[in-house]
C-alpha cells in the first residue's frame, strides 16, 4: 500500500489529501455491513469515499454521503468519480446536522435511509494532535455523539438500520444513548487483532425494533500473523492480496 493511494479490486482510494488514511478497521465495516435491502444508503463523515464506495460494489442502491471537511471532501469526489460507481454515489461537502435538518444547503435532498453507516470522531477528552483535519476525524467536537444519533433518528426508515464501528468503551457509551432513545442494538462484531486480544473496535448495528441481539467475534490475523480465513472470506472481494 502506498501512503498516497490504497488499491482494491475494483477500486483506487486516493487519500494524499486527508489526514485519516485508510484503515483495516473501516474495511471490515464496508465489508461487514449488510446491504442485501437496502435501497437508500446515507455514509455519515465519508472521508476518502472508501465505506461509501465499498457499499456499492456490492449494493445496486443510491448512496448519499457526507463530509464536513473541505479536503476530504474534494478527495472523495475525485475518488469517486474515476470509479465505475460513480452514478451511484452523491457526495455532500456539509455537516449530518445540517443535512439532517435539511436547512437548505445547496444540492441537499431530504430523505429516508434504509441503511446509515458511519465510521464517527470518537475520542472525547483526550489529548490532541498539532493537526486540525485529523483532530476533527478523531474528537467529536465536530459531531457529538448526541447530534450523530439526533441526525440518524431523523433520516433512518421505521425498518432501517444504522451500522457504526466504535472502540469498545466508547461503543458502550453510544449504546446507552442510543438505547435511551429508542434505537436498540440488534447485531455486534468485536473485532481482535488475534483471537484472546484485546477489543481493537466493535460494530452495532441498530434498529428501531427491540429484538434479541445476535453477538460475533472476529479475528483478524492467527496467531502467526497470517490472515485468519474469516477476515480473507469478508475481504476477498476487495483486497487485492486474496
Amino acid at each position: 500500500m502506498s501512503n498516497t493511494h490504497f488499491t482494491f479490486k475494483q477500486f483506487t482510494i486516493h487519500q494524499d489529501q486527508t489526514a485519516m488514511k485508510v484503515t483495516t478497521d473501516a474495511c471490515i465495516l464496508g465489508a461487514y455491513t449488510d446491504v442485501q435491502e437496502a435501497k437508500n444508503i446515507l455514509d455519515i463523515g465519508t472521508g476518502t469515499g472508501l465505506l461509501a464506495l465499498m457499499l456499492a460494489q456490492r449494493s445496486e442502491a443510491k448512496i448519499d454521503a457526507i463530509e464536513i471537511n473541505e479536503n476530504a471532501y474534494n478527495q472523495a469526489v475525485i475518488n469517486v468519480n474515476k470509479s465505475i460507481f460513480g452514478d451511484k454515489i452523491k457526495i455532500h461537502n456539509t455537516s449530518v446536522q445540517l443535512f439532517s435538518n435539511n436547512l437548505g444547503v445547496k444540492g441537499l435532498r431530504l430523505c429516508l435511509y434504509d441503511l446509515i453507516i458511519s465510521n464517527p470522531p470518537f475520542y472525547q477528552n483526550h489529548l490532541k494532535s498539532e493537526t486540525e483535519s485529523r483532530n476533527n476525524s478523531l474528537h467529536t467536537d465536530t459531531l457529538s455523539f448526541e447530534d450523530l444519533l439526533s441526525s440518524v433518528l431523523r433520516l433512518l426508515t421505521p425498518n432501517g438500520t444504522f451500522v457504526v464501528l466504535l472502540p469498545a468503551y466508547e461503543s458502550s457509551v453510544f449504546e446507552q444513548l442510543a438505547i435511551s432513545q429508542e434505537l436498540y442494538p440488534q447485531k455486534k462484531l468485536t473485532i481482535h487483532h488475534r483471537k484472546g486480544s484485546k477489543i481493537l473496535r466493535i460494530i452495532t448495528t441498530f434498529g428501531r425494533i427491540k429484538k434479541e441481539m445476535s453477538n460475533e467475534e472476529l479475528s483478524i490475523k492467527n496467531p502467526d500473523e497470517s490472515y485468519s480465513t474469516d477476515f480473507q472470506r469478508l475481504l476477498k472481494d476487495y483486497y487485492l492480496i486474496f
